[in-house]
């Protein structure tokens, strides 16, 4: 298989009509080899718009959706990035590909490992995978200058935005069953958001990940 050609395009015939014209970010998709970071008995499939599994009922997002996410977060080279399911490593990698530092909080312990592996493999040096639940994000080492979560949540959870730095961006896919929506929060100021949906799509649920009501007494 021409692994380049393919790429090629995914860019131009998958990711750009969707709007995604930063030119950063189809750089970036450009660059990480996308084929790395896909179970091998999937490979043929790794530039296609379908989710690929990867093991623990997960998914890889398509990459249309990943090329609209990295577009929406507007990355800076300064950036310190929190995201909420590593899954195969390949999102902290377009991620890392941008920003100064990514942190990436997986639940699953065989998709940490994936992960993990993956990204040194493929000589990603400013990327960690940790092996965690990060529904409610993680604070040991907030504030971020962007969070992004990669799975579906009811609700967007407060301890979220609370550990975004002012002027923060936070990406998290909104929703439940066929109802869901790519949402950005911005921190304008200490406690205060202003938020936007970009786009709809239905992605698998982030486990753990817990409505408002259950909160209530």
């Amino acid at each position: 298989m021409d692994f380049e050609r393919a790429r090629f395009n995914m860019v131009e015939q998958q990711v750009r009509p969707w709007d995604v014209l930063d030119q950063d970010v189809l750089e970036s998709m450009m660059t990480v080899k996308r084929e790395e970071f896909v179970p091998a008995s999937h490979k043929a499939l790794a530039f296609s718009e379908a989710l690929i599994p990867i093991g623990c009922g997960q998914a890889m997002l398509s990459p249309v959706i990943e090329g609209k996410v990295l577009q929406a977060l507007s990355l800076k080279p300064t950036d310190n990035v929190l995201e909420i399911g590593a899954g195969s490593g390949y999102f902290a990698a377009l991620l890392a590909s941008r920003a100064d530092w990514v942190r990436s909080i997986e639940i699953e312990p065989e998709l940490a490992a994936l992960a993990a592996a993956n990204l040194k493999a493929a000589g990603v040096e400013n990327a960690v995978v940790e092996e965690g639940d990060g529904a409610e994000g993680w604070p040991a080492r907030a504030p971020y200058d962007v969070i992004v979560v990669s799975g579906a949540m009811p609700e967007m959870p407060a301890a979220l935005k609370s550990q975004l730095k002012v002027g923060g961006r936070l990406f998290a896919f909104i929703g439940e069953g066929q109802m869901m929506v790519g949402r950005l929060v911005t921190c304008i100021g200490e406690g205060q958001y202003e938020s936007v949906d970009v786009f709809e799509n239905v992605v698998p649920a982030l486990r753990n990940a817990r409505r408002a009501d259950a909160f209530r007494f």
